[in-house]
C-alpha cells in the first residue's frame, strides 16, 4: 500500500535509509490513468481481433492503421508538451487529451465497419494520448525528488497497469454477455473513459508556474538572474534540450530502439496463430504481460534508481528480443506463451517508466513537457516505421521472416544503445546537464 504525501523538488532530502512516501500527486495521476487504461484497455483486446478476423483486414493494413493512428500523436506530443510548460498549464492540457480519447469511443460505436471511421476514431484517441502524456509524465516529474523518479514512475506505471488488466477482463465480460457485441465494449468504454476526466478534473493539482513550481510551494532561494534564466530557457523551446550532448544521445536511443520494437497487437496474434485458439480468448492476452508489468513496475523503478537507469533500460530491450525469439522456437506452445507475455511485461517494467525517469534528470526547469514531449515522439515515430515494415514483410514474406527480422534490427539498435545512453546524473552525483544551457553561472539551479 502506497501512503501518500506532499513532496517538492526543493524539499529537504530524507535521510538515507528512511523510505520516502510516494507523492500525493503521483497517486492522483495513478488513478486517473487506472481508470482511463481500464477504458482504453477494453477496445485494445478487442481492436485487432475486430479488424483482422472479423472485418478481415490483412496485416499490412493493419500496420498501416495502427502506424498512422500512432503517427497521429507525433505532433501534438510536442505541440501538448510546449503548450503545457507555457505557465505551467499541464493540468489544462492534459485534461484535453484525456476528453478527446474518451469522445474517440462514440466514433468507433457509429462506424460500423467503415474503415475511414475507424481511422479517425483511432487517430483521435491517439491524439489524446499523445496530448496527456508529457503533461502527466511532467507533474510526476515535478513533484517527485528526483533521486526518486524510478520508484514514482514505476509506481504510477503500476496503477495504469491495473487498469490494463481489469481493462481486457471487461471487455470478455461484455463480449460474453452480450453474444460478441463490440458496440457494447465500445460503449462501456467511454463510459469509463468519461469517469477518467472527471477524476482528472476533480484529484489533479492546478496550475503550476512557468518555472515549473506549485503556487503552494515557498519560494525558491533568491539568485540573481533567475527569473531571465528561466525565461530565456522557456523561449528557447522544447527542443532546447538537445544542446545536451547526453539528452541527444537519450532522444536517439529511443528512436534507434523504437524502430526495432514491434508492437503488442502484432505479437498476441502471432500467438493467436500459433496456438490456433478460439478467438473468444483472445483479450485474455494482455492480463499475461500486465499482471507481470504491475508486479515488477514499483521494483524496476527502485531498482532503476539504486543503480542506474540506463542498465534496466537496456535489460527490458533484451528481454524483448528474448520473446522475439521465442515465437521462432520449437518449443512446447504452453511454454512459449507463458514465456512471451513474461517476457513482455519484463520489458514494459524495464523501460517504459524507467526511460521518463532517465530522461527527467536532463531537462531544464521550465521545460520539462516539452523535453518528455521530444523523446515519446522520437519513440512513436520510429514504432510508425516498425509496425508499417513489419506489416509489410509479414504480408509480402510470412511471420517467420518478420520475426527474423525484427530481431535483427533490435540487436543492433541494443548494441548502439549500450554504448550512446548516458549515467543519469542522480546516479553519480554529477552536475545536471541543464545547467550548461543557463547562459550565465548565477542562473543555475541549487
Amino acid at each position: 500500500m502506497y501512503l501518500a504525501t506532499t513532496c517538492r523538488r526543493d524539499a529537504p532530502p530524507t535521510p538515507s535509509g528512511v523510505r520516502r512516501r510516494v507523492p500525493g500527486t503521483v497517486l492522483a495521476l495513478g488513478a486517473v490513468s487506472l481508470v482511463t487504461d481500464i477504458s482504453s484497455e477494453m477496445v485494445t483486446a478487442v481492436l485487432p481481433l475486430y479488424l483482422v478476423l472479423g472485418l478481415g483486414l490483412s496485416p499490412l493494413q493493419f500496420g498501416l492503421l495502427d502506424g498512422l493512428s500512432t503517427a497521429a500523436t507525433a505532433l501534438v506530443r510536442l505541440l501538448g508538451g510546449a503548450t503545457a510548460d507555457r505557465g505551467g498549464r499541464h493540468k489544462q492540457v492534459g485534461g484535453i487529451g484525456y476528453a478527446l480519447s474518451a469522445c474517440s469511443r462514440p466514433v468507433l460505436l457509429l462506424a460500423g465497419g467503415a474503415t475511414g471511421w475507424i481511422a479517425t476514431a483511432l487517430a483521435a484517441d491517439r491524439l489524446g494520448k499523445g496530448v496527456r502524456t508529457a503533461p502527466r509524465d511532467a507533474l510526476i516529474t515535478l513533484h517527485s525528488p528526483p533521486e526518486d523518479l524510478g520508484r514514482a514512475f514505476g509506481t504510477h506505471r503500476a496503477m495504469d497497469t491495473t487498469g490494463a488488466l481489469l481493462g481486457p477482463l471487461a471487455a470478455f465480460a461484455l463480449l460474453w454477455a452480450t453474444a460478441d457485441a463490440y458496440d457494447a465494449v465500445f460503449a462501456v468504454s467511454f463510459c469509463v473513459g468519461a469517469f477518467g476526466v472527471l477524476l482528472w478534473v476533480l484529484l489533479v493539482p492546478g496550475r503550476t508556474g512557468a518555472d515549473g513550481k506549485s503556487p503552494n510551494d515557498p519560494p525558491p532561494r533568491a539568485r540573481a538572474g533567475s527569473r531571465a534564466g528561466t525565461l530565456a530557457r522557456f523561449r528557447a523551446g522544447p527542443l532546447a534540450g538537445l544542446r545536451s550532448p547526453a539528452y541527444r544521445r537519450i532522444v536517439l536511443c529511443a528512436g534507434l530502439l523504437g524502430a526495432a520494437t514491434v508492437g503488442d497487437s502484432f505479437l498476441y496474434l502471432l500467438l493467436q496463430r500459433r496456438l490456433a485458439f478460439d478467438a473468444t480468448w483472445f483479450p485474455f492476452l494482455p492480463l499475461g504481460a500486465a499482471a507481470v508489468y504491475l508486479l515488477l513496475a514499483v521494483p524496476a523503478g527502485r531498482l532503476a534508481d539504486r543503480t542506474g537507469r540506463r542498465g534496466p533500460f537496456l535489460y527490458g530491450h533484451g528481454a524483448l528480443l528474448l520473446a522475439y525469439g521465442l515465437l521462432l522456437a520449437p518449443l512446447p506452445d504452453t511454454a512459449v506463451l507463458v514465456g512471451v507475455l513474461l517476457l513482455l511485461g519484463v520489458f514494459y517494467a524495464a523501460t517504459d517508466g524507467v526511460l521518463m525517469a532517465l530522461a527527467g534528470p536532463f531537462l531544464a526547469e521550465g521545460r520539462h513537457a516539452g523535453g518528455l514531449a521530444v523523446v515519446q515522439t522520437a519513440q512513436a515515430l520510429a514504432r510508425v516505421g516498425a509496425a508499417v515494415a513489419f506489416g509489410a514483410v509479414w504480408t509480402v514474406s510470412g511471420p517467420g521472416t518478420a520475426l527474423v527480422a525484427a530481431m535483427t534490427a533490435l540487436t543492433a539498435a541494443l548494441c548502439c544503445a549500450a554504448r550512446l545512453l548516458p549515467t543519469t546524473p542522480s546516479d553519480d552525483g554529477g552536475p545536471k546537464p541543464f545547467e550548461s544551457l543557463a547562459p550565465d553561472p548565477s542562473e543555475r539551479t541549487d
